[in-house]
């Protein structure tokens, strides 16, 4: 499917908006993929709060409030869970990986019953940031959610600190610098909805996440994928936009050092060492990095990312997880294959990403859906 600007790449986000809202489950909840075998079934805090984003700037409130009312009573009914989690946390004891909350959900909430990697926190800072900017772009009251703020803001107060699974699931060891800043940015975003005392908390707690990134995340003036790496990976440009952890020339050294490490021909691979799928080229990190650019007033650089993202469409009009352009790794591609199929496609996160790169190129036609 050949794409020329503007028209097509307004076409395509006119088809995110369709690929998205036909497969967002009636309760609210976005599938990761409908029909990839390891994702079937199941919603993601963190691919559904960038896809509700997208959704959002598109101007369908009505997608986006179903979701953000889905996560909140998701979190709701685990109250009793976060509370007995944070008394063990008071008390000095450190529960086990195994009890905290999971990184997925079946679309009725519930944890998925197959083994995942699933101690991710950064879905719930994600999930804070993306409910609060959806609610102040078209005037919601967010207190609408704040059953649920209070549940996410009470976990991540309490568990903020623990290495865990990073965006990609990898790594529960280490203390990942994305995971902190996506925490950072849902602290902050929400601090304004939340009562006296969880304001200050949340507020103490960015301090302290910025402060920490700032001594111990930080190698050759960049950031770094995990304490004590010299690695770059391409989520690490969230931590400039949107959740505003760092700025300056630390964040101008990050974004170069990922395009300089990860891009090639404007597809950007997740880190070096990633063997999934063979390592392949990501369209949702094309468009971040695009939309940081975009941020900075770097037009022709951002269009060169939401054209090489528009390029990988399928027949379909569907965007996927990765594609094979360029491997890192490609002796492992077909180890994945046999194990879980082709890669997932369609992939909501990548349609998300598109529509969210298109806005800030001005390329949306608000929908009143």
């Amino acid at each position: 499917m050949e794409l020329s600007e503007p028209a097509t790449l307004t076409d395509l986000a006119r088809r995110s908006h369709e690929v998205i809202t036909r497969y967002q489950d009636e309760g609210g909840a976005y599938p990761a993929s409908p029909t990839f075998s390891a994702y079937r079934g199941f919603a993601w805090l963190r691919d559904g709060s960038f896809t509700a984003e997208g959704i959002s700037r598109y101007g369908d409130v009505g997608s986006a409030n179903r979701f953000h009312d889905w996560a909140a009573g998701v979190l709701a009914r685990r109250r009793s869970e976060v509370d007995a989690l944070v008394a063990e946390r008071a008390s000095g004891v450190l529960p086990p990986v195994e009890k905290m909350l999971p990184t997925r959900f079946t679309f009725t909430g519930e944890n998925g019953s197959d083994p995942w990697w699933d101690f991710q926190t950064d879905g719930y800072g994600m999930w804070l940031w993306s409910a609060v900017t959806h609610a102040r772009r078209h005037g919601i009251d967010p207190a609408r959610w704040r059953t649920g703020f209070e549940v996410a803001v009470d976990y991540l107060l309490s568990s903020w600190d623990r290495p865990c699974y990073d965006w990609w699931e990898e790594h529960v060891e280490q203390r990942h610098t994305s995971t902190l800043g996506a925490i950072h940015g849902g602290l902050v975003a929400v601090a304004d909805v939340l009562d006296p005392d969880r304001r200050a908390a949340a507020l103490r707690t960015a301090a302290e996440i910025k402060a920490l990134v700032l001594a111990e995340g930080v190698t050759d003036g960049h950031l770094a994928k995990w304490f004590g790496s010299s690695a770059v990976d391409g989520s690490l440009p969230s931590c400039v936009v949107p959740f505003g952890l760092v700025d300056g020339e630390l964040a101008d050294a990050t974004l170069a050092a990922v395009a300089a490490d990860l891009d090639v021909d404007g597809g950007v691979h997740r880190f070096a060492a990633d063997v999934f799928y063979g390592g392949g080229q990501w369209p949702l990190l094309s468009a971040l990095l695009g939309w940081n650019l975009a941020a900075r007033g770097d037009r022709e650089g951002a269009m060169r990312y939401l054209r090489w993202t528009a390029a990988q469409v399928t027949a379909d009009g569907e965007l996927p997880e990765q594609v094979p352009h360029h491997l890192c790794h490609p002796a492992t591609r077909d180890e994945w294959v046999a194990r879980w199929g082709p890669v997932a496609t369609p992939l909501l996160w990548s349609h998300g990403m598109y529509l969210i790169l298109a806005d800030e190129l001005g390329l949306l036609e608000e929908d009143s859906a």
